[in-house]
């Protein structure tokens, strides 16, 4: 079950006009962004696509999606019979890097980011990802970013899941900022640590928090995808609230 009780947003409209990314058309005027977060269950009848594949049994889906920005983001493993929906209308929109190198499969860890476009309040969007020490049973969050352009602020991360450490990784002026994170089965990283377990961040130029081997995703892929061309025949179906 995701633990996402952080994350509430603040936003100045509920209806968004302009936000469409990689795709001609326009959302009705009857399309309401709090009404599809609120939505009980997406209508769309869009096929589930595969946007990105740690291993050949470990991946995430995009369902029910009106496009590539506006679906249900799901974590699957086929081998350990786990099936967890993650979040609605982010995971699909963190344009960085991810990778999960944890040989356990134990770590894992799935970046998010709000909509391209979206109106964020005068403190920025506060921007999540979701990471688990179990295997993918149960997912925390953690908040990574504040911005006004969280989408489009997000290429400037890489995100980083191994054996014992997260990362995460922004690029700035050309410079590596790194924040690293413990991680262990169970631990909470929004309370206090167990002991002898401790946080770290720097410039990369200046300390060196990264291990030495690189690191990759035993499928090689490093970024979420999305067919744009495939679209449900139904976008302008009715959302109806819970």
């Amino acid at each position: 079950m995701v633990k996402a009780a952080g994350m509430k947003r603040a936003f100045f409209v509920v209806a968004l006009t302009a936000f469409l990314q990689g795709c001609s058309s326009q959302p009705p005027p009857s399309f309401n962004y709090a009404d599809f977060t609120g939505a009980k269950e997406l209508p769309y009848d869009s096929p589930p696509q595969v946007i990105y594949r740690i291993d050949d049994h470990r991946f995430l889906t995009l369902e029910k999606y009106r496009d590539c920005n506006l679906g249900d983001t799901y974590y699957n493993d086929t081998k350990a019979g786990i099936r967890q929906k993650i979040d609605r209308g982010t995971v699909e929109n963190f344009q960085g890097r991810v990778i999960n190198a944890d040989p356990t499969g134990r770590n894992i860890v799935i970046p998010s980011a709000d909509l391209p476009h979206i109106a964020c309040s005068d403190r920025a969007c506060n921007t999540f990802l979701f990471y688990s020490t179990d295997g993918g049973n149960t997912f925390h969050v953690l908040q990574y970013m504040k911005s006004f352009h969280p989408s489009e602020d997000s290429k400037n991360y890489t995100i980083i899941a191994s054996a014992d450490k997260l990362f995460m990784i922004e690029s700035v002026s050309g410079n590596l900022h790194v924040r690293q994170f413990p991680l262990v089965p169970g631990i909470n990283l929004n309370s206090p640590y167990p002991p002898g377990l401790h946080s770290d961040s720097g410039w990369d130029s200046k300390k060196k928090l990264l291990p030495t081997e690189a690191l990759h995703s035993p499928s090689g892929q490093e970024r979420f995808t999305c067919d744009a061309s495939i679209k449900p025949t139904n976008p302008d179906a009715p959302l109806t609230r819970n």
